[in-house]
Protein backbone atom coordinates (compact mmCIF):
# COMPACT_ATOMS: atom_id res chain seq x y z
CA UNK A 1 0.00 0.00 0.00
CA UNK A 2 1.73 3.11 -1.00
CA UNK A 3 -1.02 5.93 -1.32
CA UNK A 4 -4.62 5.66 0.22
CA UNK A 5 -6.73 8.33 0.31
CA UNK A 6 -10.76 8.11 1.78
CA UNK A 7 -13.60 10.64 2.74
CA UNK A 8 -16.83 10.82 4.38
CA UNK A 9 -19.45 13.42 3.94
CA UNK A 10 -22.17 14.02 5.98
CA UNK A 11 -24.60 17.30 5.71
CA UNK A 12 -22.14 19.25 8.01
CA UNK A 13 -18.69 17.90 7.56
CA UNK A 14 -16.31 15.88 5.35
CA UNK A 15 -13.74 13.49 6.66
CA UNK A 16 -10.56 12.93 4.88
CA UNK A 17 -7.83 10.21 5.23
CA UNK A 18 -4.81 10.54 3.45
CA UNK A 19 -1.82 7.60 4.02
CA UNK A 20 1.44 7.52 2.02
CA UNK A 21 3.23 4.65 3.36
CA UNK A 22 5.93 5.26 1.35
CA UNK A 23 6.85 8.97 2.65
CA UNK A 24 9.07 9.23 5.50
CA UNK A 25 8.35 13.00 6.09
CA UNK A 26 6.08 14.61 8.62
CA UNK A 27 2.63 15.15 7.91
CA UNK A 28 2.60 12.77 5.35
CA UNK A 29 -0.47 10.82 6.50
CA UNK A 30 -3.33 13.44 7.87
CA UNK A 31 -6.34 13.28 8.88
CA UNK A 32 -8.69 16.40 7.62
CA UNK A 33 -12.27 17.41 8.87
CA UNK A 34 -13.47 20.10 6.75
CA UNK A 35 -17.38 22.01 7.61
CA UNK A 36 -19.47 21.75 4.32
CA UNK A 37 -21.57 25.16 3.94
CA UNK A 38 -25.24 24.84 5.09
CA UNK A 39 -28.09 26.69 5.59
CA UNK A 40 -30.40 27.15 8.38
CA UNK A 41 -29.73 25.52 12.18
CA UNK A 42 -26.54 25.07 11.92
CA UNK A 43 -25.15 26.94 9.28
CA UNK A 44 -21.32 27.72 10.23
CA UNK A 45 -18.42 29.41 8.18
CA UNK A 46 -16.04 27.25 6.18
CA UNK A 47 -13.50 26.05 8.23
CA UNK A 48 -11.07 23.46 8.40
CA UNK A 49 -7.98 21.54 10.53
CA UNK A 50 -5.47 18.73 9.66
CA UNK A 51 -3.70 16.13 12.45
CA UNK A 52 -1.63 13.67 11.58
CA UNK A 53 -3.04 10.14 11.74
CA UNK A 54 -1.30 9.49 15.16
CA UNK A 55 -3.32 12.28 16.67
CA UNK A 56 -6.66 11.14 14.76
CA UNK A 57 -5.60 7.89 17.18
CA UNK A 58 -5.17 9.51 19.88
CA UNK A 59 -8.77 11.35 19.44
CA UNK A 60 -10.50 8.42 18.13
CA UNK A 61 -9.56 6.33 21.56
CA UNK A 62 -10.94 9.47 23.64
CA UNK A 63 -14.17 9.17 21.90
CA UNK A 64 -14.43 5.61 22.32
CA UNK A 65 -13.61 5.91 26.04
CA UNK A 66 -15.56 9.04 26.62
CA UNK A 67 -18.79 8.44 24.31
CA UNK A 68 -19.48 4.81 26.02
CA UNK A 69 -23.17 3.70 25.62
CA UNK A 70 -24.97 2.83 28.97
Amino acid sequence: MSNYSKSKTTKRFTYTVNRNSTAKKAGSNTVTIQTNASEGKYNVPQASFTMTVKEAQALQNFLNETLVTE
